[in-house]
C-alpha cells in the first residue's frame, strides 16, 4: 500500500488543528489510505505547538517540527517535505478551509498521469477584496509564465515525490509551485475543490503580499525562462540600449561636424537633451551587457539559494527524522 505524506504549514492556527487532525484521519480511513502527516510550526506565538504535541502523542502517524521563529510558508513547506517518507506528498492549509476529503480523487488524477495536482477553488468563500486581486494575480501568472491554472497558489495539493525534492524553496516561491514544478518538465493538472469559510483565526493575506507577488512573479519568470540563459534576456536588452546609444552619439557627432560648415544648421551639443539620454543609454546597456555575463558564469557553477531555518524543538516521535 501507498503511503502518503501531507505537510501542514502552521502559523497560530491552535483552534483549529484537532479539527484538522480528527478529519484527516477520517477521510483517509475512509479511503483505505496508509498515511503520514507533518506538522511545521513556523514560529506560531499561540498554543499551536502545545497542540502539535497533544496530537502526535496520541497518534503516531502524526509529526511534528518546530521553528525558532516565522521563517515563511515555503521554508515550512521545503522542510516538511524533506521529512516525507511516502510516495505521494500533498500539501493543506491549517485554517480548515481546505477538506481533507479532497485528497484521495485527487490522488485519483495523478494515476492519469499527472505529477501535481492543484485544487481550483472555482467557488471562494471570501470577500470580494480577496478575491478579485487573487483572480488578476493568477490570471497574470498564467499569461507571463505559460502555465495556465485558475488557482497557482491554492493550499491544497498533491505532488509526486519527485517532485516535492526537486523544487527548491525560499522566500515566497511557494505561490509558484506548479510553475517551477512545469518548468522541470512535470506534468501539472488541477481539480475543482471545495473552499470552506474559515471558523478560526485570520486570514494571513493582505494587499502587501500581493505587491511581493508580483514581485517573485518576475523573480519566477525569469527563473523559469532564463536561468540556464541569462544573457539572452540581459544581454538583449544590453544590445538595444548600447546601439541605440552609439547611433545617437554618432548623429551628434555627425551634427557637430556640420556645424563647422552652417552654425546655424544645429543648436550646440551642450544645449541638447539627446547628449545626456545618448551617454546615459550606452552606459546602461553596457551595464546589462555585464550582468549578464556576471549571471552566466553564476549559472554555469550552478549555484542556487537554499534556506536552512534553525528548528527550535520536534515531537518525540520525530527525533531522529530531522535533517541536520
Amino acid at each position: 500500500m501507498r503511503l502518503l505524506s501531507i505537510v501542514v504549514p502552521v502559523f497560530n492556527e491552535e483552534e483549529s488543528l484537532e479539527v484538522l487532525a480528527d478529519q484527516i484521519k477520517s477521510a483517509m480511513e475512509q479511503a483505505n489510505l496508509a498515511f503520514e502527516v507533518h506538522f511545521v510550526d513556523d514560529g506560531s506565538r499561540d498554543q499551536s505547538w502545545a497542540r502539535i504535541l497533544k496530537i502526535s502523542s496520541e497518534d503516531r502517524r502524526f509529526h511534528g517540527t518546530r521553528f525558532r521563529r516565522n521563517f515563511g510558508k515555503a521554508a515550512a513547506l521545503g522542510h516538511g517535505f524533506l521529512q516525507s517518507s511516502g510516495d505521494i506528498v500533498a500539501t493543506l492549509d491549517a485554517d480548515l478551509q481546505d477538506d481533507p476529503a479532497e485528497l484521495p480523487q485527487m490522488i485519483t488524477l495523478m494515476d492519469n498521469g499527472l505529477d501535481l495536482v492543484s485544487g481550483w477553488k472555482k467557488r471562494r468563500n471570501d470577500p470580494w477584496h480577496k478575491v478579485f486581486p487573487s483572480r488578476v494575480f493568477n490570471g497574470m501568472i498564467s499569461w507571463m509564465t505559460g502555465v495556465r491554472l485558475h488557482d497557482h497558489n491554492c493550499g491544497i495539493k498533491v505532488y509526486r515525490t519527485e517532485v516535492a525534492t526537486e523544487i527548491p524553496l525560499y522566500g515566497e516561491l511557494h505561490r509558484f509551485i506548479p510553475v517551477l514544478a512545469a518548468a522541470r518538465g512535470f506534468r501539472v493538472g488541477e481539480k475543482v475543490v471545495a473552499h470552506r469559510s474559515r471558523k478560526f483565526g485570520v486570514s494571513k493575506y493582505g494587499f502587501i503580499r500581493f505587491l511581493r507577488g508580483f514581485l517573485d512573479l518576475l523573480t519566477v519568470t525569469f527563473m523559469t525562462r532564463f536561468s540556464q540563459r541569462p544573457q539572452h534576456f540581459l544581454g538583449v536588452i544590453g544590445l538595444i540600449c548600447f546601439v541605440g546609444g552609439l547611433f545617437s552619439l554618432g548623429y551628434l557627432a555627425a551634427t557637430w561636424l556640420i556645424r563647422f560648415w552652417n552654425p546655424q544648421a544645429f543648436l550646440p551639443l551642450h544645449e541638447r537633451p539627446l547628449v545626456i539620454y545618448a551617454i546615459g543609454s550606452l552606459l546602461l546597456g553596457a551595464q546589462f551587457l555585464s550582468m549578464g555575463f556576471l549571471a552566466e558564469m553564476i549559472a554555469a557553477v550552478q549555484l542556487a539559494p537554499r534556506q536552512n531555518p534553525s528548528i527550535r524543538e520536534t515531537t518525540a516521535n520525530q527525533a531522529g527524522r530531522v535533517d541536520s
